[in-house]
């Protein structure tokens, strides 16, 4: 372990020269990117349909393939799922991600090619710890082991060739033998799906090891860490992994938990965003502190950027990496080395940089309040929460909101059910500071609650602790990759988690 870890770090910090080759060629990289992909499935079933063999540039791959959303591409999948070759994409694909997201409560089933894991997720993977490297250059990062907390990792055996789980299960399954002396813990309990048992498993095994890294959602990050002070007794996390120096996060904002991490964590550590999902590793944060994480160009990914306003158009503009601009919100459609061919993922996107490209994950397109032109998106509601919570002396665990439509009793509002670690000293002072930061992150909200014209004060209703966390498990959605559903521009959300909470049922 301790020769191992200084060679790995060295072949780490050697890579960097690639990484700014795409880097300082962007657009160039990705016009490379789409025609290997293309020409490596012109003889797919897909590549027959759509004539790629006469797709030489992208301006004709975008005429002729139209985007895709999961229930367009859905009975391609099936067909590979049921054993049929040469679909999507032309060699074996094994391994199917399964990702159920907030929106549905149906699975999405996202094809894993062997060129997908080597090219995009693992290729990824070294290039954030090369880029960490680089801003940390005195970093013993490898000397310790890296905690991954990961998803409910069940692996299901779909028939003798093909198997599906979530994503963690596919990397960890298909990782090299010597990432399990890098990693903790032990395959057998990363491999656990029920997730109480799973958590006190983990901090059982942990507590001994030397981390130096933590990986994970931050809401079951911070449910292990208070489960580890608990039978250690400890104060802060910092006391138990005197070596630890690094959290990588990704999949939800980070903002309305730096607060709670720094005081459980007990000492300044490195923060580092990633945008990795069942269908790629997309970027990853490269200058710490900075808003925004670079894109990743040459990672068997061609990249799209549609318009919101777009989206629901039957043929959809979209632009490349060259027509974008910072502050605007796209919808990311991708092409990929696993068979997805301009493929909406969902999720909405600013670039904070285009030189080099940066960008941070601003929502989902369905995840956002628009009932009455406000345009209310998740990276407004988590600053604002956050900025609340910073006046007030709160501390927020989760949150959900909705609109309040117009009725004879009144004009429109937004409510809010938030579940508070630490009350807000004075409820209506937290509902202020909300209201106001919202205004001055959102020009469209600030218009719309002009003199109480079209919006009023939000509704803030606190909810009891654990009232998230059950709600989830109600709906079969507890831990890994769930997540509670920021925004909604319906009621559904919030209707239902009010009837669980006075119901429990």
């Amino acid at each position: 372990m301790k020769l191992l870890s200084p060679a790995i770090s060295r072949l780490a910090r050697m890579r960097l020269w690639r990484i700014e080759s795409w880097m300082n060629n962007p657009v160039a990289a990705q016009r490379e990117v789409l025609q290997d992909l293309v020409t490596t499935a012109q003889y797919t079933q897909f590549g027959h349909q759509y004539k790629f063999e006469k797709l030489f540039n992208i301006t004709e791959f975008k005429k002729t393939v139209p985007v895709h959303e999961y229930n367009d591409i859905k009975p391609y999948i099936e067909r590979m799922m049921n054993g049929e070759k040469n679909v999507l994409w032309p060699t074996p694909v094994k391994w199917f991600a399964k990702s159920s997201g907030t929106t549905s409560d149906k699975s999405k089933f996202i094809p894993v090619s062997e060129e997908s894991l080597q090219e995009g997720h693992y290729k990824a993977s070294k290039d954030v710890l090369t880029l960490y490297y680089s801003n940390f250059p005195a970093s013993d990062l490898l000397t310790g082991k890296g905690l991954v907390i990961g998803g409910s990792h069940n692996v299901n055996q779909l028939n003798e060739e093909i198997q599906f789980g979530d994503l963690s299960a596919v990397l960890m399954q298909n990782a090299p033998f010597w990432s399990n002396w890098i990693r903790t813990p032990d395959l057998s309990i990363a491999l656990m799906d029920e997730w109480e048992s799973k958590i006190e498993k983990l901090a059982l095994s942990t507590i001994k090891e030397n981390v130096s890294s933590i990986s994970g959602v931050p809401t079951w990050t911070l449910v292990l860490f208070r489960r580890i002070l608990e039978i250690t007794g400890k104060k802060t996390i910092s006391e138990v992994w005197p070596q630890l120096e690094l959290y990588l996060h990704g999949g939800v904002s980070f903002v309305p938990y730096r607060e709670q991490f720094e005081q459980i964590i007990g000492k300044p550590i490195n923060y580092l965003e990633t945008y990795n999902a069942s269908e790629g590793f997309f970027a990853a944060q490269d200058k710490p502190g900075e808003d925004g994480m670079l894109l990743l160009a040459d990672h068997g990914i061609f990249y799209e950027f549609m318009p919101v306003s777009e989206y629901g158009n039957p043929f959809p503009k979209t632009i490349g990496l060259d027509k974008v601009e910072p502050g605007k919100n796209y919808a990311i459609i991708i092409t990929t080395n696993g068979g997805l061919w301009r493929y909406l993922v969902g999720d909405t996107v600013q670039f904070t940089s285009v030189e080099p490209y940066r960008l941070k994950v601003s929502g989902r397109i369905k995840h956002f309040m628009n009932a009455f032109g406000e345009e209310v998106i998740v990276d407004n509601s988590d600053k604002a929460i956050a900025l609340a919570c910073e006046q007030t002396g709160a501390v927020v665990n989760e949150y959900t909101a909705a609109p309040v439509y117009f009725s004879h009793s009144g004009n429109g509002a937004h409510e809010w059910l938030i579940e508070f670690e630490k009350e807000p000293s004075s409820l209506n002072d937290f509902v202020y500071e909300l209201d106001t930061a919202l205004k001055n992150l959102n020009s469209d909200y600030e218009a719309k609650r002009h003199k109480n014209i079209a919006l009023r004060l939000p509704f803030v209703h606190p909810v009891p602790k654990g009232t998230f966390h059950e709600w989830l498990r109600s709906r079969g959605k507890l831990g890994g990759q769930h997540k509670v559903p920021r925004l909604s521009n319906d009621r559904s959300y919030v209707e239902e988690i009010l009837k669980f909470k006075n119901t429990g049922s």
